[in-house]
């Protein structure tokens, strides 16, 4: 896996990204570091990532068990250290999947496997940061 990100020059702290699988994202820093706030921050993305990942995961494994799924959101909150480097300390995810006649117990086990097995995302995180998940079934 590769990726470029490139300064977008003198004015300001945004970048340009271009992944290996050839799309572009860009991301801005805070005003007070010298960015403009026009696209996400850096640890934005992280997160953002990082829910793509387990989301994708939780999808995948009740499609795979024959759960009727139709939807899923995840919700993350993060504390990060007041210090540099400032790691994420603890990051919580919530789960609405939506789908009809979800059973708890295989939503609860997608999640699981999700945050123990398969998210690299969330378990690298898990070197600095607590995570705690929760879900809620919406019935479609």
């Amino acid at each position: 896996m590769e990726v470029k990100v490139s300064w977008n020059g003198p004015s300001g702290m945004s970048f340009r990204a271009e992944t290996g699988s050839g799309h572009l994202v860009s991301m801005d820093g805070a005003p007070e570091g010298g960015g403009h706030n026009l696209a996400p921050r850096p640890m934005e993305m992280v997160l953002l990532g990082t829910g793509g990942c387990t989301a994708y995961d939780v999808v995948l494994i009740l499609k795979r068990g024959r759960e009727d799924v139709r939807g899923c959101d995840v919700t993350l909150k993060a504390e990060r250290a007041d210090t540099d480097p400032k790691v994420f300390t603890k990051i919580h995810f919530h789960f609405t999947v939506t789908g009809r006649n979800l059973k708890p117990a295989a939503v609860e086990r997608a999640v699981d496997l999700s945050h123990d097995k398969y998210c690299s995302a969330s378990i690298m995180l898990a070197k600095t940061a607590e995570i705690t998940h929760s879900f809620e079934i919406v019935e479609a």
